[in-house]
């Protein structure tokens, strides 16, 4: 486990070298990130999983209407490749397996009156979910994205760093992100960053939680981009729509205007869901609930694939389960021969 590392370091596009020459890698950890970000394939808007010594690894929750299944064994689940049936070679629930978790903290004009809800909550979530042997970090994004706490499986860390995120509009100033655009709130820009520069390296289970109203203005990455780089990182997205109700004239969040839309396609495209609390502090500590139960029913199922060419095509996922079972799962892979699986 990584030392733990308080930061304010402004992740803004422009100073990721900087943010970089701040992480130095613990003894024994992954190697540093390259320098060279990742160029978008053409064209590819789902999951990239990785494949080593030819073996694919999916992590994926099961539910009915009673709520999520804990007792599954492996004839219990298919796995499917292009509409192929795959052999299962290792079936496991992994609710011990480490985790690493990315909360990301909306600090834009209109989370106002609710930043206060999300920073108890959130706070409250970790420390209920963070083991020793699992880790965490802290983003805020606005018309910056701010680490406000590198890797630690501290909560008291985290909420201390949490306690200290404060709204930020920036009223008056130009783009950080060099762009004709005015500032406004960077969210596919942090994603792209917790994914690309913080989770890539990771091994395991890895999230993204994201405390947002979905609204972007001002990223220099997009929708695409952003997916891209959570799915080559191999995160799952989970994303809690909430916002202040009296910025909106007390309409709530308007699906068209604050990019909830948007916001289903980042999760569903990952594996993860979105959970619309609107400015209600029961309904948001639900939601992490949610997202805590899921966390601990989730299974690992790995196979090696029937069709063995690392080619880098993309490759069609669906699993099933026993009837009215409903499966949570990313939906495919490209098979790229030299990405090291780290899952």
């Amino acid at each position: 486990m990584r030392p733990s590392v308080l930061a304010a370091a402004t992740l803004c596009l422009s100073l990721i070298p900087v943010l970089r020459a701040q992480e130095a890698p613990s003894p024994g950890g992954p190697p540093p990130a390259s320098e060279a970000a990742p160029q978008p394939i053409a064209g590819l808007d789902t999951e990239t999983l990785k494949v080593n010594v030819n073996l694919v690894n999916v992590y994926f929750s099961v539910r009915d209407k009673e709520g999520y299944i804990t007792n599954l064994k492996k004839q219990d689940c298919s796995i499917f490749e292009d509409k192929a049936l795959q052999k299962t070679k290792n079936f496991t629930q992994e609710k011990n397996l480490p985790l690493t978790i990315g909360m990301l903290l909306d600090t834009s004009g209109s989370q106002i009156n609710v930043l206060p809800l999300e920073q108890e909550a959130g706070a409250e979530f970790l420390r209920d979910v963070i083991t020793p042997k699992d880790e965490a970090f802290l983003m805020s994004f606005d018309i910056n994205v701010d680490l406000l706490a590198d890797y630690t499986n501290s909560p008291r860390e985290i909420k201390r760093a949490m306690d200290k995120a404060q709204i930020n509009t920036g009223a008056g100033t130009g783009s950080v992100t060099g762009n004709s655009n005015p500032r406004g709130t960077l969210l596919f820009d942090a994603v792209y960053l917790a994914s690309n520069d913080k989770l890539r390296q990771e091994a395991g289970r890895k999230i993204l939680i994201l405390l947002t109203d979905g609204g972007d203005q001002g990223s220099q990455e997009t929708l695409k981009t952003a997916t891209e780089a959570a799915q080559k990182a191999n995160a799952i997205v989970y994303v809690i729509l909430i916002a202040d109700r009296g910025f909106y004239g007390g309409f709530g969040i308007n699906l068209a205007d604050s990019g909830a839309a948007d916001m289903e396609r980042l999760a569903k495209d990952t594996g993860g869901r979105v959970i619309n609390v609107g400015n209600n502090g029961k309904k948001l500590q639900d939601a992490f609930n949610q997202i805590q139960d899921e966390l601990r029913t989730q299974y690992l199922a790995s196979y090696t694939p029937l069709n063995l060419k690392a080619d880098g095509t993309f490759r069609n996922l669906n699993i099933t389960c026993q009837p009215g079972q409903k499966v949570q799962a990313r939906k495919g892979y490209y098979a790229i021969a030299d990405s090291p699986d780290n899952n």
